[in-house]
Formats: C-alpha cells, sequence, structure tokens
C-alpha cells in the first residue's frame, strides 16, 4: 500500500481530524446493540492520545438527509466511546455540526483529549461534498486521518473534502482492510475461492465480471442463484428472479468457462410456499422446483459440495448469504458455510454486509482471518474499483 499512514505523521500537539464509522445499531430507547465499529477505531484514538494529539472524531449515524435529527444524534456513541476508552471523550453538541462557539470549544481541547463532533450528516454539504464545508472543518484541524473504510467509497466532505485541505494518512483500521484486500486480489494463496451471494445479480455484476479474472472456483449461492438456474433451463418457481438478467447470467457462466473458472451452483435447495419463517418447508433437487415454491436456502448437498471446494482453497472470499438467514427455518445453509470457514485453513476474509452479521450471529467470528468493516466500500474493491476517500490521500 502506498498511502501515508499514521506512522508517516507527526502528530504531537497536532489536532488531528480523525473520520470514523461510527454508524452502529440502537435500539428504540438509544442503546447502541453492536459495537463493534466503535471498537474497531480505537486502536487509532488510542495511538493518537498516546502521542500527544489532539483527537476530534467525525462520523456519520443514519440517513438524517442534510437535517439536524436527534433521533439520529452522536450523544449514544460518545457515550460508549467514554465506557472503551475509560476517559473523558467531549461531545460537542451541535445542530450544525460546526460553528463559532463549537470551533472555540474544540480550540480548548489539550493534547491527550478526544471529542466527538455531532453526526456530520446533519449538514447537507456532507453529502455534496462542498468545498467550503470541508474548509471550514479544515480550519479547526493540523492533519487529518481517515479510519472510516466503510465510507471511503463515498466522495464526501468528510473524506475526499478534508483531504484536499489538510496533511491526510490513513488510520490502522483502514490500513489493515487495504492490506487483505490487495493481497487477496494481487497475491492470493491458490486454489482461490469466491462465494458470492445475496439476494440479485445485479448488485454483484461487477464483482462477479472482476473475480472471473482472478478465482479458480467462484460459488454462487443465494437469491441470486435462481437467475442463473433459469439461465440453465431450470423452472425456478416463484424463487427471487430477475428475467432481464437472465442472458447476462448465461453470459457469465460462458465467460466462467473461458476463463477456466469452475464456476458451482446449489444442486438442491430448501422451498416453501409462503416467504415466512413459519411456512412449511422441505428440500429438493434444483430441477424439480415445485411450481407453486420459492428458494429459500441452499440444501445439504450443496453445502456438501460447497464445503468441499473451501476446505481445499488456500484464500476464500465471501461476500452475500446463501439463504434468509435472518430466519431459524433458512439459516441453515449460511451458517454452515460460516462454519465450512472456519474450519478452513485458508485465508479467510468476510465482506462486510451480511455475511460478516452471519459470522458474528452464528459465534464463527473470531476464526476469520479478516472481516471488513464496510460492506459497500469491499463490494467496490471486489470489483476493480478505486475508492475516493482512500485515492485523496497524501501518497507515501
Amino acid at each position: 500500500m502506498n498511502k501515508k499512514t499514521l506512522n508517516d505523521l507527526s502528530v504531537k500537539e497536532k489536532m488531528v481530524l480523525v473520520r470514523c464509522d461510527f454508524n452502529v445499531p440502537q435500539d428504540d430507547h438509544g442503546n447502541i446493540t453492536d459495537d463493534r465499529r466503535i471498537k474497531g477505531a480505537l486502536k487509532t484514538i488510542k495511538y493518537l492520545r498516546n502521542e500527544g494529539a489532539k483527537v476530534l472524531l467525525i462520523s456519520h449515524l443514519g440517513r438524517p438527509k442534510g437535517k439536524s435529527d436527534q433521533k439520529l444524534t452522536l450523544k449514544p456513541v460518545a457515550k460508549r466511546l467514554e465506557e472503551l476508552l475509560d476517559e473523558n471523550v467531549a461531545f460537542f453538541s451541535d445542530p450544525k455540526v460546526i460553528s463559532d462557539q463549537t470551533k472555540t470549544a474544540v480550540l480548548e481541547m489539550k493534547a491527550g483529549d478526544v471529542g466527538l463532533l455531532e453526526n456530520i450528516r446533519f449538514r447537507k454539504e456532507e453529502t455534496d461534498n462542498d468545498e467550503s464545508f470541508a474548509k471550514e472543518l479544515a480550519s479547526i484541524g493540523d492533519l487529518y486521518v481517515n479510519d472510516a473504510f466503510g465510507t471511503s467509497h463515498r466522495a464526501h466532505a468528510s473524506n475526499v473534502g478534508l483531504a484536499k485541505n489538510l496533511p491526510s494518512a490513513v488510520g490502522f483500521l483502514v490500513e489493515k482492510e487495504l492490506e487483505f484486500f490487495a493481497k487477496t486480489l494481487e497475491h492470493p494463496k491458490r486454489p482461490f475461492v469466491a462465494i458470492i451471494g445475496g439476494a440479485k445479480v445485479s448488485d454483484k455484476i461487477g464483482v462477479i465480471k472482476n473475480l472471473l479474472g482472478i478465482v479458480d472456483q467462484l460459488i454462487i449461492g443465494g437469491g441470486m442463484a435462481y437467475t442463473f438456474l433459469k439461465a440453465k433451463g431450470y423452472n425456478v418457481g416463484k424463487s427471487l428472479l430477475e428475467d432481464d438478467k437472465i442472458i447476462l447470467a448465461k453470459e457469465l457462466m460462458q465467460n466462467a468457462k473461458s476463463e477456466g473458472v469452475d464456476l458451482l451452483l446449489p444442486v438442491d435447495t430448501v422451498v416453501a410456499r409462503e416467504f415466512s419463517n413459519s411456512a412449511e418447508y422441505w428440500t429438493v433437487n434444483v430441477n424439480s422446483i415445485p411450481e407453486n415454491t420459492m428458494g429459500l436456502d441452499i440444501g445439504q448437498e450443496s453445502v456438501t459440495l460447497f464445503n468441499d471446494v473451501i476446505q481445499k482453497a488456500n484464500t476464500i472470499v465471501w461476500n452475500g448469504p446463501m439463504g434468509v438467514f435472518e430466519m431459524s427455518s433458512f439459516e441453515h445453509g449460511t451458517k454452515a458455510i460460516a462454519k465450512s470457514l472456519s474450519d478452513s485453513q485458508g485465508i479467510t476474509i468476510i465482506g462486510g454486509g451480511d455475511s460478516a452479521a452471519a459470522v458474528e450471529k452464528f459465534g464463527f467470528a473470531d476464526r476469520m482471518s479478516h472481516i471488513s468493516t464496510g460492506g459497500g466500500a469491499s463490494l467496490e474493491l471486489l470489483e476493480g474499483k478505486i475508492l475516493p476517500g482512500i485515492d485523496s490521500i497524501e501518497d507515501q
């Protein structure tokens, strides 16, 4: 990686603006239900404090659409940060995010202090990557650090804008993400297997096309598999189907053949007549899906087939579940693949989003080599795209 890292910055006595991703889920009472993203930023925050920096954190939460919305305040995040750091965190509660009053308060911070601005998306200028707003933010800082991998595929004021106006580097979390993805995509240990699931082919076209030039085997599961099965001439009943992507699915299968990539589809599927956890369900071969049913998970034969491939792999990337894992009746396939990865001796990379949620849910997270903190950002890296939030950081 040729981007500047924290080790390239002299931070003592400097005001360091750190873009984090504190977009964490909360219950109806404002209690944080999953603090992984906050914990992910701790290494960078602690390093900067120990090096004598003044640390001002910036994040968004939800989609307030450029307006102040107290349901989306970062105050609970500040509280949780205080607990995790066992230190005071100054929360600058300002509906404008940054005003003269807040600027004055921020400038009173001392070396080792940690502060958190209000939800950056309370300002419309953030997602517009407004130049004057970026300059206003930059005016209170000396250095900028991007440690929010999850928003690095967006060109916003708090990443691209700030990096244009201040000396910049990536934080430890982003550095780790980039190293894992770079090693995987540029110099993978083979056999290299990608598992792509989720609902729609249309969401993963770029990823599949890019991976076909890199992987040895590509496993397709989840709702998108039925478009591929239809392309092979099978009846898929009421299963999720993108009619307008059938020709594309045929092309992708042909491309796989041309590239010498083994593209594997489910051989059996768990079907039900209704999209409901309480619906009666059973397993059928993919060539005999009843007309009035829908496939909602992969079957045991598919699990066995995929597991055999996974256990022989030295690098595995997984993005997207095998079925409707949120429903206990249809979680078996996703859980089995998560377990298969946890048993693997190879490098296992979970591409954020639902796959990350699944390995957490089933208790396999600590047995994965790397779980990405950014679903959208990891997808774009797998597509071979350049992330603007990273691209804007200074080169070493």
